[in-house]
């Protein structure tokens, strides 16, 4: 069974989904589950060099006490998965392009490590995973070839794969994410626990 997991590495409801997500893969006893990681850009306009993270999201989503709510909440459903978010430390609102193409650069086996990495590293650390320095510092850490990693984001290698992606996300009209997309069959939307998954890992075996 296949999953395409459509995510952005700035999205803290991407990071929960995907916790679900595995949680509920561990406890599946049915046929072995893949996943496919999916380049999804929240905003694609975004400078490569970044934005000041409190001053937009706060112009984005209505102002900074309706954001600081927004955060808080984000950071509770986090606890409640497992999972820590220090938004007091987030700086940066990247551009997402350079952290996507790291993920493409990972081995297959590899991508879910690679991922988990980029979320901590922001969501945890405060890193700005748009800066090519701490991209490759990431890569380093997770055994992946620091060189080739560099290379690939100061060339964009990885465009054509990360523009597939991108296209896909087009043709199945995905507006927001997270977004799974289990077996070509069926799809949800939203950082969903991880009862629902197994729901939908069973109703999509049945389905023909």
């Amino acid at each position: 069974m296949m999953i395409e997991v459509f995510q952005d590495t700035v999205c803290p409801w991407c990071r929960i989904g995907k916790k679900h997500l595995l949680d509920a893969i561990s406890q599946w006893q049915g046929e072995p589950i893949q996943i496919q990681y999916r380049t999804y850009q929240l905003d694609p306009h975004t400078p490569k060099s970044g934005l000041p993270f409190w001053e937009t999201m706060a112009a984005n989503k209505g102002g900074r006490a309706v954001f600081e709510q927004m955060s808080q909440h984000a950071a509770r459903a986090g606890e409640a998965a497992g999972l820590a978010f220090h938004f007091d430390r987030v700086e940066y609102w990247p551009n997402t392009l350079a952290s996507h193409t790291l993920i493409k650069c990972a081995p297959e086996a590899e991508t879910t490590k690679a991922v988990e990495a980029l979320y901590k590293a922001y969501f945890e650390d405060g890193k700005d995973i748009g800066d090519t320095e701490v991209l490759v510092a990431i890569a380093e850490e997770l055994g992946l070839d620091a060189g080739e990693v560099r290379k690939a984001i100061e060339t964009d290698a990885k465009q054509e794969e990360i523009a597939e992606d991108l296209a896909r996300a087009r043709d199945l009209q995905i507006s927001g994410v997270p977004f799974f997309v289990i077996d070509n069959k069926l799809a949800l939307s939203g950082a969903h626990p991880p009862e629902n998954f197994l729901k939908a890992f069973q109703q999509a075996l049945e389905t023909e």
